[in-house]
């Protein structure tokens, strides 16, 4: 029975997909001959758009990859640097990532750099970690292949060609939105605009100015590719051939995404809850999503073998939802229809596969063995109030600007380039519409096949109810975490640009508004040209000459006191010598001498966490004592300390590391609403600058500048009054 259904499932979508392309050219010639235009017309003009539309998206993709290559070239003067100034410019985790690829590099072979990655007992003291799935390191392992096969070595750099890879993503990313409004609108206008609020609203849309070698700057493209490509194939009346392109493409970019990206299966979580409503209210083909579960399905399974069997992704809510929903859509479809049972099913399905996916994921948990993400319900519970916590790593998450609600400079931006009120404008009309549509389902009113520009009816295409759905999730998200504005601000300008430029948009308003006065097609086709043109020609004049002065601004990035650090360090220190200090400068440490550090700035698991908050001890009010046995318990030769960081004067009182130490550590005392810090040591960073006992009978100064002071940690204590 089961075989039957599936050869009959199939069968129904090969005679829906020929009847569609059947369909499609009469349609199109019958509406062709009442307009007196031979199909022979028809034809010239439709490739003409699409070739000017597809120059349109590749041109916008190309010049964001050179703006971006120009911007990074004058706020760093990146041609000009030495190696040791550039390798500066890549901080904390940025720094981590790209010291990798210098290592593959460095390999007598591919393969050899593969095992000395996945066998790394080079990088952090006492530890052997596999780098490439602790890390996710595919990006460079992609990025160090692609220049040794490529014969690039005598041509460009390796930091060009690393930094040009990933701003040609960035390309890639404005490209696939640009499409993705264009399919939607049916307009490359509305591409254009996409661009245009992106590239200006560069601050909220993308990472990339901060971090270049990010997980999310090498992952996003690929699913901005597959949106776009998700967006095509949940199309009504699609063609064979590109149904099964777009089809193709969101299997390819899916499993790319998966890949590049430890926390990328939490994003596909959230694009699989909006299918699941969408299909929930029978507003898309149940085939055509299911085929998507299926593709999320084999993603998982293939991420797990290829990133080592990696328990993370079992345990994942995504694999938990994706199960959940096949059971129940098989348990409906044995079901015979006209029984009381599936009509219950029917109403209950929601609720139905909600228990099963929590059910399912509580019951992984407790049969497979995983340690990651354990501090990530923590800072969940913290950050929702439901506990209090002394923790140190909690605390100083919690503090982080990206884990912050967003302040209020981030939606007055947004406002001032006017992208905020036309995508709450476009948002409002939709979800009215979506909301129409969902009663008249409830009502028992078919979908119509095809929905006509007089229809005025936007919320019955598939496509537009998932884009509305999917962006007010990622918005819930944003609001409560900034960081994730990163995701979202790009899809509000991909949403913004569709629904101005779209003549359905219009329609379906002034349908509600029922006018008389003027004809509502031509009205709607006129604002869906005018609209966008005004937005179009006042960011120009707005926004067009401060990126022009960006360009042609020469800004000045040195750090000479980093760069002497590294300098001596090179030339001075041990070849087996282990450092110590913060994670941020450990990561720089490591990139730009090569040198073996105590701790890394990665907060997926939990012994790193641990060391982080032990060795940022050096600057809580502890013992010389106590702080020697941390540094020597993780064989650390040299101590370095930044002035910056104990000397802190931070914006917000209680978020500097030293004020969360004093917490953790229990050195604060409330008196009559204050916090009094209180121990009877001083703090370690200031004391051991003062050259007295018994600091210097553990540590002994070797050398030191304006930002950082180094300290020899003796290995035969010499106690002297």
């Amino acid at each position: 029975k089961m075989s039957s259904g599936a050869a009959d499932l199939r069968q129904r979508k090969k005679q829906n997909c020929t009847e569609s392309d059947k369909m499609a050219p009469e349609e199109r010639n019958k509406e062709n001959s009442k307009l007196g235009r031979s199909p022979k017309y028809m034809l010239i003009q439709r490739f003409a758009k699409l070739f000017f539309g597809c120059l349109a998206a590749v041109t916008s993709g190309m010049m964001y990859a050179v703006y971006l290559s120009t911007y990074h070239e004058r706020k760093f003067w990146f041609s000009s640097r030495q190696e040791l100034e550039r390798e500066i410019t890549f901080q904390g985790d940025s720094a981590i990532y790209y010291s990798f690829y210098k290592e593959l590099l460095k390999a007598p072979s591919f393969e050899r750099g593969v095992y000395e990655l996945t066998h790394n007992n080079k990088t952090i003291s006492l530890k052997t970690i596999n780098a490439v799935q602790q890390m996710t390191l595919y990006p460079e392992l992609i990025a160090s292949v692609l220049y040794q096969a490529s014969g690039s070595e005598e041509v460009i750099e390796p930091v060009y060609f690393y930094i040009g890879i990933v701003f040609g993503l960035q390309g890639i990313y404005v490209t696939a939105l640009f499409v993705t409004s264009w399919v939607m609108s049916g307009t490359w206008l509305a591409g254009m605009l996409t661009v245009a609020w992106f590239i200006i609203n560069r601050t909220d849309t993308t990472r990339i100015d901060y971090s270049i070698p990010s997980r999310e700057n090498w992952a996003l493209p690929y699913f901005a590719c597959q949106v776009a490509a998700l967006t095509g194939y949940l199309k009504k009346n699609l063609n064979c051939s590109a149904e099964k392109f777009c089809y193709l493409l969101v299997n390819a970019s899916t499993y790319t995404f998966m890949m590049m990206w430890e926390y990328s299966h939490y994003l596909l979580f959230v694009q699989a809850v909006s299918l699941f409503l969408l299909d929930s209210f029978a507003l898309a083909q149940t085939e055509k999503v299911h085929e998507v579960y299926r593709i999320y399905l084999f993603s998982v399974i293939v991420g797990y073998l290829l990133q080592f069997e990696n328990s993370a992704l079992l345990v994942s809510p995504l694999l938990s939802l994706v199960v959940a929903l096949m059971l129940s859509k098989s348990l409906q479809m044995n079901m015979k229809k006209s029984t009381f049972v599936s009509r219950l099913l029917k109403i209950m399905y929601i609720y139905l596969v909600l228990t099963v996916a929590v059910t399912l994921n509580f019951l992984l948990k407790m049969f497979i063995p995983h340690k990651e993400n354990g501090h990530l319900l923590k800072f969940i519970e913290a950050k929702l109030g439901l506990n209090t916590t002394k923790n140190f790593t909690m605390n100083w998450l919690l503090c982080q600007e990206s884990l912050q609600a967003p302040s209020q400079d981030f939606f007055l931006r947004l406002t001032q380039s006017s992208l905020l009120p036309f995508y709450i404008l476009v948002l409002i009309i939709c979800l009215f519409s979506v909301t129409q549509v969902i009663f008249r389902r409830i009502c028992g009113e078919p979908l119509k096949e095809t929905v006509k520009l007089e229809d005025g009816r936007i919320g019955e295409r598939p496509e537009i109810v998932y884009h509305v759905i999917h962006t007010i999730l990622l918005g819930c998200l944003a609001m409560c975490l900034e960081g994730m504005k990163y995701l979202w601000t790009p899809y509000v300008c991909m949403l913004a640009a569709f629904g101005v430029c779209s003549p359905e948009l219009w329609m379906t308003l002034f349908k509600w508004l029922r006018l008389k006065a003027v004809h509502p097609i031509l009205l709607a086709l006129i604002l869906s040209m005018a609209v966008p043109t005004i937005i179009g020609f006042s960011l120009w004049k707005e926004f067009f000459p401060r990126i022009m002065t960006e360009l042609t601004e020469l800004q000045e990035f040195y750090d000479p006191d980093t760069v002497e650090l590294m300098t001596w360090i090179k030339r001075q220190a041990p070849v087996a010598a282990v450092f110590a200090g913060s994670p941020q400068l450990m990561g720089v440490i490591k990139l730009c001498t090569g040198w073996m550090v105590s701790s890394l700035p990665l907060y997926n698991d939990d012994d790193l966490l641990k060391r982080n908050e032990n060795i940022y001890q050096i600057y809580s009010k502890r013992s010389a004592e106590d702080i020697y046995k941390i540094l020597t318990s993780y064989k650390a030769n040299f101590l370095v300390i930044e002035d910056s960081i104990c000397n802190e004067v931070g914006p917000v009182r209680g978020c500097r590391v030293k004020d969360l130490l004093d917490i953790a550590n229990g050195h604060v005392v409330c008196e009559e609403g204050d916090n009094y810090a209180y121990s009877k040591y001083g703090r370690f960073c200031h004391e051991i600058k003062m050259n007295y006992s018994p600091y210097v009978n553990y540590f002994t100064r070797v050398y030191w500048n304006r930002s950082y002071f180094v300290y020899r940690i003796n290995t035969v204590i010499s106690f002297q009054s």
